[in-house]
């Protein structure tokens, strides 16, 4: 993120707690893949403040190299996490499968980045203010554009308000940080999406009490049970394995 590991830091913890919170209001199995972005962007943030102090010279080359790996797995891999967090939660069939469309296109364009930076070299600088991260990218011009498509694309044809909202600010953010800088696109804009990703802990929050409004039962995140004939017409309860 911007400034400094600290502020990183802050920020992965601050919406880390927030990403929590909204696993507990999870009403569905299927909000899971959803409700796990914001904590998978706050992590991301975290990491951020590893390759900080690896720029700032604060820890080994080595440990600051594995960080500057693992940050940018991470961004490049959200193409393969998004579309089917957002898709499987869709009750509007062609938005369904538009997003699911979507999807494919985004995991190419994710393998293809994910393959440039397995291959290497990949590295990061102090780039003001921001981190700015390099890997050899074929064509990454156009990968961006295919990666912003099918990243936010299938947020904007969700059916859910907040999803919209929460698309609709990283759309907005990507353009201004493509016209004001190219180097820290990737620092600024992953940064933005986690901060942003509170309105996804929001709509949790928000469907759970709906719910809640309406009598529904949340999720049992106990371990499935069963009922075994016990003793002469009773039964009881034991967990399955």
């Amino acid at each position: 993120m911007c400034v400094s590991a600290e502020v990183d830091a802050v920020a992965g913890l601050v919406i880390g707690a927030i990403a929590v919170d909204g696993l507990r209001h999870v009403r569905r199995r299927a909000d899971l893949i959803l409700a796990s972005l914001p904590l998978v962007l706050a992590v991301h943030q975290l990491i951020e403040v590893v390759v900080w102090w690896g720029v700032e010279g604060d820890v080994a080359s080595s440990v600051a190299h594995v960080a500057v790996y693992a940050y940018l797995l991470v961004a490049f891999g959200l193409p393969l996490l998004v579309p089917p967090a957002v898709a499987v939660l869709e009750p509007d069939g062609w938005r369904r499968r538009l997003m699911e469309r979507l999807g494919v296109a985004g995991a190419f364009v994710a393998l293809v980045l994910l393959a440039g930076v397995v291959t290497g070299p990949v590295g990061a600088v102090d780039g003001g203010y921001h981190i700015t991260y390099h890997a050899r990218l074929f064509d990454g011009g156009a990968l961006t554009v295919v990666y912003v498509m099918a990243t936010l694309g299938c947020l904007l044809a969700s059916s859910h308000r907040k999803i919209v909202a929460f698309g609709a600010l990283n759309l907005g953010a990507v353009a201004a940080l493509a016209w004001l800088t190219v180097s820290g696109f990737v620092s600024l804009w992953c940064a933005w999406a986690a901060v942003t990703s509170v309105v996804i802990a929001v709509h949790l929050r928000t469907v759970d009490r709906q719910a809640r409004g309406r009598g529904a039962r949340g999720l049992d995140w106990r371990r499935p049970r069963k009922a075994v004939p016990f003793g002469p017409g009773r039964s009881r309860i034991l967990p399955t394995r």
